[in-house]
């Protein structure tokens, strides 16, 4: 296992071997899952939209869209999200940005998704979670969990993370780990979060590649003892993303989702 922690890449001896390996092992009980199998539209019970082109904190250069059956619908079992090359207001692409805020909450569990990533220079997809009730304020003092990100111009790698108030990239502390990933393009994966009041832990394809653990120095540190929905999207550009400009040729950009599920301890 290839592992880019702290800006090196490590190779890991062994495979993960969960903590609770000695004890019982956790049974896990299935709480929500969308698994995309009726066409059309996302299912409006658990998905709104974020709506817009203000560049969302990232200078990003894509204009969000809501119940656009280009750029967010299901077809054949899967979740389509697209980015495309079409000009909207102030903005030279469209894409999606699906939420569960206030109609799917979590606190503590596993989330999975099940996805293949669109590849290109410039795409920035992601997979995440933010808080809905912003107990701490704004971000980043309410933290974010980035379950699974990838930059188009680092193929084959993606990324999880938290940011908080002590650990953010804004002052350059923020807590990443990447992994390498076997054609994440063409290639199903899962990726997964387990979190307690303890730790958050990072998997992929059911390995876990990293690990934030709670400090218990406050909420700076950890403010993760609260509900997070999930958002799922496809950004263009950005302050990270767009680091090596935009590769023109490889729009539309599709990120598929097979299903996406929630689980708590039983």
């Amino acid at each position: 296992m290839l592992l880019l922690c702290g800006g090196f890449w490590l190779m890991a001896e062994k495979p993960y071997v969960p903590l609770v390996s000695k004890q019982k092992a956790p049974i896990w009980k299935l709480q929500w899952a969308d698994e995309f199998n009726v066409n059309g539209l996302p299912d409006s019970n658990f998905w709104s939209y974020d709506i817009g082109g203000h560049g969302w904190g990232n200078n990003e250069l894509q204009h969000y869209t809501a119940a656009d059956t280009f750029n967010a619908k299901i077809q054949d079992g899967v979740l389509l999200l697209r980015a495309q090359k079409k000009k909207l207001e102030n903005r030279p692409y469209t894409s999606a940005r699906l939420v569960t805020k206030n109609k799917v909450d979590m606190k503590y569990g596993k989330l999975e998704v099940r996805a293949k990533l669109p590849k290109g220079r410039g795409l920035w997809p992601a997979i995440w979670m933010l808080p809905t009730d912003r107990k701490y304020g704004g971000w980043p003092k309410s933290g974010e969990i980035d379950i699974m990100e990838h930059v188009g111009f680092k193929p084959d790698t993606v990324y999880g993370s938290v940011h908080t108030d002590r650990f953010n990239h804004i002052i350059g502390t923020e807590k990443t780990c990447g992994i390498a990933v076997e054609d994440p393009y063409n290639i199903f994966h899962v990726y997964t979060i387990v979190w307690n009041e303890r730790f958050i832990d990072f998997l992929l394809d059911g390995q876990q590649f990293y690990r934030f653990e709670n400090s218990n120095m406050g909420y700076a540190e950890w403010p993760f003892d609260q509900s997070f929905h999930l958002l799922m999207n496809i950004a263009v550009g950005g302050n990270w993303g767009g680091q090596q400009g935009i590769d023109e040729d490889v729009f539309p950009a599709t990120m598929q989702i097979d299903y996406v599920r929630y689980y708590t301890l039983n």
